[in-house]
């Protein structure tokens, strides 16, 4: 009944230069349910939400909150009507502190000075009440990114929002603070509070959501109740077709060394202690190597060191035998190593330049594409046409769409195909499904097993278990700093890596080793 629903899309079409973002969706949100919104990578999930939230205006169709017709002509009206959204990529000042980007925008002041006291007290009685405990008064470029999305989430409640829409939330989340947002939304829908929720992933779904809409190409499929569906007619609506969601890879055929890394230090930027420490251990060529671990315990530094975005303080890494602890980012490319970094927008992506720009960024300097100093356009086009082919890379205006206007799956997609197509000897790939749909993650899963099989020495990181257990030949595990327990996925659990990554494992084998 139109009266329970607290948000109504009704006929919107959204249009951008040479594509039809949203093609006379309708949908409707009930009063404290959680709605999921499904999709693949570019199917208009993102779009449709930024209508709603005032930062597009669409070209047909109407929206009403409690059944009357509003106009949403930008964020404020949005927030004015008890509409808040955490984005998929945090609108935050890096430079701010926590507390002043909670207060942003609707700051108390007192003869032209802010008054933050009241303002601290409330929100650290949110930060209790709904258990997102955070540093009010920490960096934000200080802070990892579960804790940003704290930030983001304080930011809507600070506002008093009644309707929350969550953009692709668990997508740079660990598996525990995942667990945590799951209850935190049902604390949310237990308070009378109505959540929209875009993401990829079916398991989150059928967990946590009451119904889902399904979008593909900008079109509506349907509105299923997540009680009467599974993941596999889920993922069919989305793709248009049977999807795998298991890999299936043959036997690993190791090959020598290609990546040595020996007794690595490298310091930590938000604290005095080193955030690796003495890390040793080698990926051969015809395997997958999986580190595993809960953010924040060196993953991020150890691939900084290993790709020479950090400097390491002692140790040494090698590539083919060759020592490149020192060598500059461009020569350790051109020695064969590929980078799929795990922030697309600081390391992988120039967001103003164009795609067939970004998809040459790390071989513009050789013959095929330039002649005498001089950019060859023509060969720059057809090399980027064919990526995207390949790649299916959606974007609305091809290979000169600008990469800050595609969707964050398909910017990911961009980095995959530019990393894979040059044949590297060794492929670090961090988070490389992260915010891509289940079939593009069916892609990507056999693409990196397709590499391993060519005889490529695979070293992956990882957030997601499922995704180190599916696609691994050996797992690492890293606990604050330090490779704590190596594991093959068919002689081990996802509870006893868990437990690892706790520190648990680590803590039982140093009292035996007492002992």
């Amino acid at each position: 009944m139109a009266e329970d629903n607290v948000i109504e899309m009704l006929h919107i079409t959204k249009l951008f230069p040479g594509i039809k973002a949203n093609d006379d969706i309708t949908l409707q949100l009930r009063r404290g349910e959680i709605h999921a919104l499904l999709g693949e990578n570019g199917a208009g999930k993102s779009t449709l939400m930024s209508v709603l939230f005032g930062l597009y205006q669409a070209e047909e169709g109407v929206i009403k909150k409690d059944g009357v017709e509003v106009r949403i002509k930008d964020p404020n009206d949005a927030n004015r009507l008890g509409i808040g959204m955490v984005h998929q990529h945090f609108k935050l000042v890096e430079c701010f502190s926590v507390l002043d980007n909670i207060i942003l925008g609707v700051e108390d002041t007192k003869r032209g000075f802010l008054e933050k006291a009241e303002a601290r007290k409330k929100v650290m009685a949110l930060s209790e009440k709904y258990g997102l405990r955070v540093d009010p008064d920490a960096i934000v470029s200080d802070i990892s990114v579960g804790m940003q999305q704290r930030v983001e989430i304080l930011k809507m409640l600070y506002r008093d929002n009644e309707v929350l829409i969550f953009d692709e939330p668990t997508a740079v989340l660990t598996p525990q603070e995942i667990d945590e947002l799951m209850e935190i939304m049902r604390g949310f829908k237990k308070e009378g509070k109505s959540i929209l929720f875009i993401t990829h992933k079916l398991a989150e779904i059928m967990a946590v959501a009451d119904r889902c809409t399904v979008l593909r190409k900008g079109s509506c499929i349907g509105t299923v109740d997540i009680a009467s569906t599974d993941k596999e007619e889920l993922s069919k609506m989305m793709v248009g077709r049977e999807v795998k969601l298991n890999t299936v890879k043959g036997e690993c055929k190791r090959g020598e060394t290609i990546l040595e890394v020996k007794d690595l230090v490298v310091r930590s930027r938000s604290h005095e202690n080193n955030a690796v420490r003495g890390v040793s251990f080698e990926v051969k060529r015809g395997e997958i190597v999986s580190i595993a671990g809960i953010e924040g315990n060196g993953q991020t530094e150890l691939i900084y060191g290993i790709t020479g975005l950090e400097k390491t303080s002692a140790g040494s890494v090698k590539l083919k035998g060759e020592d490149i602890t020192h060598l500059p980012i461009r020569d350790r490319a051109k020695l064969g190593m590929s980078h799929i970094p795990e922030d697309r927008h600081k390391h992988g992506l120039i967001l103003d330049y164009n795609l067939e720009q970004n998809l040459i960024l790390q071989r513009y300097y050789e013959s095929e594409f330039q002649k005498r100093g001089v950019i060859r356009s023509d060969k720059v086009r057809a090399y980027a046409e064919r990526l995207i082919d390949e790649f299916d890379i959606r974007s609305a205006e091809g290979a000169v769409t600008t990469v800050r206007s595609m969707s964050g799956g398909n910017q990911q997609k961009a980095i995959i195909a530019r990393e894979i197509d040059r044949k590297p000897d060794l492929l670090v790939a961090v988070q490389p499904t992260r915010g891509l749909d289940v079939g593009a993650i069916e892609y990507i899963h056999n693409q990196l097993v397709k590499e391993r099989d060519e005889g490529r020495a695979v070293l992956l990181v990882s957030l997601e278990l499922d995704e180190v257990m599916n696609l691994s030949d050996r797992i690492l595990v890293m606990y604050e700093g330090e490779i704590v327990g190596e594991f093959e996925p068919d002689k081990t659990t996802v509870e006893e890596l868990g437990l690892y990554m706790a520190g648990a494992g680590h803590k039982e084998e140093k009292k035996e080793d007492v002992i």
